[in-house]
């Protein structure tokens, strides 16, 4: 068995290279932001990917739907953030619009993921 086959998920490549590139926006930000929204923006990006991680290595298929759902409140508090930092002129408007495309892409993955795992537990569970 991989204990790692996480790796292999597009959600959790994607999460990745979103993570990256959030770091490189984070660097736009000004100097005094950087204990405040830069460090919330950094907590919440990285946390996609890490509540993927650990939500595959969960054995239970209800757990591993509860940390893809994380995941997603952590993709959308991203995104919430940047919308900020895009008023507050940290960012341009092409930036954030990127980040968008970021975010459908790992948004629907993750959707993918979490109704696989919805059905699966539905096929388990028994019928009246």
């Amino acid at each position: 068995m991989d204990h790692f086959s996480y790796r292999k998920l597009d959600a959790y490549i994607s999460s990745k290279d979103f993570v990256i590139f959030v770091y490189k926006l984070i660097d736009l930000f000004p100097r005094e932001e950087n204990y405040a929204l830069c460090d919330q923006l950094r907590r919440a990006v990285i946390s996609i990917p890490s509540n993927i991680a650990e939500g595959m290595g969960r054995s239970s298929l209800k757990e591993q739907v509860h940390f893809l759902e994380i995941a997603f409140g952590s993709l959308n508090e991203v995104m919430c953030q940047l919308e900020l930092a895009n008023e507050l002129n940290f960012i341009s408007q092409a930036n954030l619009e990127e980040a968008e495309t970021h975010y459908q892409s790992i948004a629907k993955k993750l959707s993918g993921l979490r109704n696989k795992r919805l059905a699966l537990i539905s096929q388990k569970s028994p019928r009246p």
